[in-house]
């Protein structure tokens, strides 16, 4: 029983790994992985693939890993103001309602539901809903 739930796990991952990859942060990579694991192995893969999507979802944020130096460039070229802020700019912190400045992420970068604004001379990416921050742009 025990090498069968491991080979349904493995199955699952070599499965679920590529798709996960491309969602979005760590719900998107939850969902899709969920889903597609569920498809290949029933109700554990989509255990296994849950799993997996959240965390690959999660470390491969908003915008793609070669997007980010070119978007990190066009922001530094707006000469955008930097807000200033009293704590450390990380991932899941919510800036204040007033006083921060929300710009559109132009269509090529494929980043619909965010914002972006730059927060102690760090470029972020911020949930215009809740502006929290859902990804440090290096």
């Amino acid at each position: 029983m025990i090498r069968r739930f491991i080979g349904i796990a493995t199955v699952v991952a070599a499965v679920a790994l590529p798709v996960a990859v491309q969602a979005q942060g760590v719900p998107g990579g939850v969902e899709r992985g969920s889903r597609d694991g569920e498809r290949a192995a029933g109700p554990v893969g989509a255990v296994v693939g849950g799993v997996i999507g959240g965390v690959v979802g999660g470390v491969a944020g908003v915008l793609g890993v070669d997007q980010r130096p070119r978007f990190h460039s066009y922001v530094a070229g707006r000469h955008v103001p930097s807000y200033q802020y009293r704590e450390d700019v990380r991932v899941g912190v919510v800036l204040p309602e007033e006083g921060v400045t929300y710009y559109d992420v132009p269509p090529e970068y494929g980043v619909r539901d965010y914002r972006y604004t730059v927060v102690n001379s760090r470029t972020v990416l911020v949930d215009p809903r809740t502006h929290r921050i859902v990804e440090v742009v290096e």
